[in-house]
């Protein structure tokens, strides 16, 4: 069962590092083992994301209402249909369909074999590659009103499903799948937040009914951890916006094949286990 203590500390990990592209959850699974702590679980992480998630609401609000709104009306107004928010709206319900489906299909995976920490610091090693030659190569020149398309919203789909396994990181992979076609930093990030508002609340909401069931945390910590993740979150994806339009990603490369390589470690001497 998570106390209160390791509910403000996961709250903080959550919130720190769910914007950044190092991979929360694996920040929480590996934390969890060297401080002791049984692994709090796939549920207990989809739902303090909602925390972090409602920062992401409040930060892009007027962005997000007018593509709420817009998409809206364009369902019954053609000449809307064209409006760059409109079609941000059909964007993202396309972008996150394979999370979707992976998420369902693979909900036993996502809940064990994946948490395995030898398959976390090997993710975290292997996306930080990816992620740095992506950032060396890519042109920065496309931006989302101008270029933003259905299939590269499906192709940051399937990069954003790659974070159902603790190591990858949600923003690093659909980050990283921005890179790669072009985006400007700035804009890939930005589409890799309005991404995830879907996929994190539905998996938030549909894990809620497991919390205070079982083995599940109960609802005190958990709600701490949700608070806390929602004020820490809102300046970490105010800073790591602005960071990003005048830095490479290349301090996140190094942290994360260093922390990569040290899970590998660990594991390898015994000094933490692979499972929870």
């Amino acid at each position: 069962m998570i106390g209160w203590l390791e509910a403000v500390v996961l709250g903080l990990l959550q919130g720190l590092t769910e914007f950044l592209p190092i991979s929360s959850s694996a920040h929480i699974r590996v934390v969890s083992a060297f401080a002791g702590w049984q692994d709090p679980g796939a549920a207990f992480t989809a739902v303090i994301q909602l925390g972090t998630e409602t920062a992401v609401l409040i930060y892009f609000r007027k962005e997000i209402w007018e593509i709420i709104s817009t998409w809206t009306r364009s369902l019954f107004n053609k000449e809307l249909r064209g409006n760059w928010a409109a079609r941000m709206g059909w964007y993202i319900i396309a972008g996150t369909l394979p999370i979707g489906v992976l998420g369902l299909v693979l909900k036993d995976q996502i809940e064990t074999v994946f948490r395995d920490l030898r398959l976390v610091g090997t993710t975290l090693i292997v996306f930080a590659i990816i992620l740095w030659f992506a950032d060396h190569t890519a042109r920065n020149k496309l931006t989302l009103e101008k270029h933003l398309s259905f299939p590269h919203a499906l192709v940051y789909g399937f990069a954003q499903s790659l974070a159902l396994i603790p190591g990858v990181s949600r923003s690093g992979g659909t980050v990283t799948a921005g890179l790669l076609l072009d985006y400007r930093r700035e804009d890939a990030a930005k589409y890799s937040f309005l991404l995830a508002i879907p996929a994190v609340l539905a998996s938030g909401l549909y894990e809620l009914k497991d919390i205070g069931e079982g083995a599940a945390p109960a609802w005190g910590p958990t709600i701490l951890a949700t608070v806390i993740s929602f004020i820490v979150g809102y300046a970490a994806v105010s800073w790591f916006l602005k960071y990003i339009s005048t830095h490479r990603f290349t301090l996140f490369v190094i942290y994360r094949i260093i922390l990569g390589f040290f899970v590998i470690l660990a594991v390898s001497l015994d000094w933490i286990p692979a499972q929870g």
